[in-house]
């Protein structure tokens, strides 16, 4: 098999329900969000082994956006943060993560299918 490069597991537009927001309603209300990862983890193992303890399970990564998600915050720039903290921190081969954290219809007096904040952090770890 030819050397691979980067590899990168991708999870696409996770829909939560969450309690984030500067204005008070925000925060007791509530509203949807959606977040987008794209994970640079080195898999090349898993590409022969067909074993997933040689990937990242996905499956874990998203118990880690539900759960940082689950925390009200005022704004989604320190969800996004903490988020791409504790994936670091639970998953050390992590290389870098790209987030893309979304707030759909906020409250800003404008019809937008969201407004985003988008962090693209490398693992100083590595």
């Amino acid at each position: 098999m030819p050397m691979v490069v980067t590899s990168q597991i991708l999870l696409n537009s996770i829909r939560l329900y969450a309690y984030h927001g500067v204005m008070p309603q925000e925060r007791v209300v509530g509203g949807w969000y959606t977040v987008s990862l794209t994970i640079d983890y080195p898999f090349s193992k898993a590409l022969q082994s067909d074993d997933v303890a040689d990937t990242l399970n996905y499956a874990s990564v998203l118990d880690v956006v539900i759960r940082e998600m689950k925390i009200p915050s005022n704004l989604i720039e320190h969800v996004a943060g903490r988020i791409v903290d504790a994936l670091f921190t639970e998953f050390p081969l992590i290389e870098a993560v790209d987030i893309l954290l979304t707030k759909e219809n906020p409250p800003m007096g404008g019809d937008t299918m969201g407004a985003s904040v988008r962090l693209s952090v490398k693992n100083d770890k590595n």
